[in-house]
């Protein structure tokens, strides 16, 4: 029987399980220019034994940052630097993947280059504030992409793809999730667009198929990932109609399981059934980040590769506090308790001082 300890190939690399540790955004990449730390590849390699580590969010160009001291992958400073972590991941025979997130809306000009705006399908302000070095600000109105603004962003993707590779990552997670760019040009709440990359479902996963086409031409299909989250709110997305969700995510991940890709990473809304649904269309491995709100994803969750719901399970918070977390899954536990006061920013508190079994 196929469990959560039974190994899989991913990106033609084979992994020792099905245990995915999710992207977390960590805040502390201090480095100059936005670049990954010693300390960060200390706590990556630390996880290590992990089927497959995804990074935290990793901005393709200096406009897609939306968040303080989150990291890079468009210079080469930024590739040099991430060459250590990669370095130290492998060493622990570890499979590593970098996502590439855009922010889109989210974010602030004090985060930014001087001149630079965060930038969206449509001029709509995000609800809420984001929090920056001079605390927390309001979000504000996005520049519209234009036509050549929407090519170039999906060359940054392809670059900064290039980029992972060239700093040692086994492959790219494209993040269209969570409210970010991807995900604003997925919903008709922030894409208002009426030219070809808005109105109908058509218009709107064009882009994101754009960036994914972009990706798995430089970097190959077999080394790109893709991450939904059919209906989730966060940072204020509206997706309400269940009608256009189901059209919306049916004709994107039948459209992306075309490219050869190497999973779709799927964060769980409350609807099994499109979950479900997703799931057979899928040609490939299928990732599982499953609704278990309030609580993190426990150990529960590892039934869902025995009955067949997903190949692999992601786990956020529990492997942020248990860097040995497979083998505290396999021996059922005790598991340490994350602390939320460290999880953005600061040092090696709350980060890298997760005691082992």
């Amino acid at each position: 029987m196929t469990d959560a300890f039974t190994p899989i190939e991913v990106a033609g690399r084979p992994m020792a399980n099905r245990i995915v540790m999710a992207p977390m955004t960590r805040s502390r990449a201090y480095g100059p220019g936005a670049t990954a730390t010693d300390l960060m590849a200390a706590y990556y390699s630390q996880r290590a034994s992990a089927g497959l580590i995804v990074t935290e969010g990793i901005q393709p160009s200096p406009v897609g940052q939306g968040y303080p001291d989150t990291p890079g992958l468009h210079s080469p400073e930024q590739v040099a630097a991430w060459r250590k972590v990669t370095d130290a991941v492998h060493r622990e025979d570890g499979v590593i993947f970098a996502q590439l997130m855009h922010t889109g809306r989210i974010g602030h000009p004090s985060l930014l280059p001087p001149g630079l705006n965060p930038v969206a399908p449509s001029p709509v302000a995000a609800k809420g504030q984001v929090f920056t070095h001079q605390g927390p600000m309001d979000f504000v109105t996005p520049q519209e992409l234009d036509a050549d603004a929407i090519a170039r962003t999906v060359a940054d993707f392809a670059d900064a793809a290039r980029n992972a590779i060239a700093a040692g990552f086994d492959g790219v997670e494209i993040h269209g999730a969570n409210g970010y760019l991807i995900h604003q040009f997925l919903a008709p709440g922030t894409n208002r667009r009426t030219d070809d990359w808005g109105g109908g479902v058509t218009g709107r996963i064009r882009f994101g198929l754009e960036v994914a086409t972009a990706v798995a031409e430089a970097i190959g299909g077999h080394r790109t990932g893709f991450r939904i989250s059919p209906g989730n709110p966060y940072n204020d997305i509206a997706e309400t109609d269940a009608v256009d969700v189901e059209n919306t995510y049916t004709d994107l991940v039948t459209e992306l399981g075309s490219l050869d890709l190497a999973y779709l990473h799927m964060i769980e809304g409350t609807d099994r059934t499109l979950t479900t649904r997703l799931r057979k269309t899928w040609p490939a491995t299928f990732v599982l980040n499953p609704l278990t709100h309030p609580e993190p994803t426990g150990p529960d969750a590892l039934t869902l590769v025995q009955d067949g719901t997903a190949d692999m399970i992601a786990f956020g918070a529990l492997f942020l506090a248990n860097p040995d977390l497979p083998a505290r899954l396999a021996a059922r536990g005790p598991y340490n308790t994350p602390d939320p006061a460290t999880f953005y920013g600061g040092d090696h508190h709350g980060y890298t001082d997760y005691p082992r079994l």
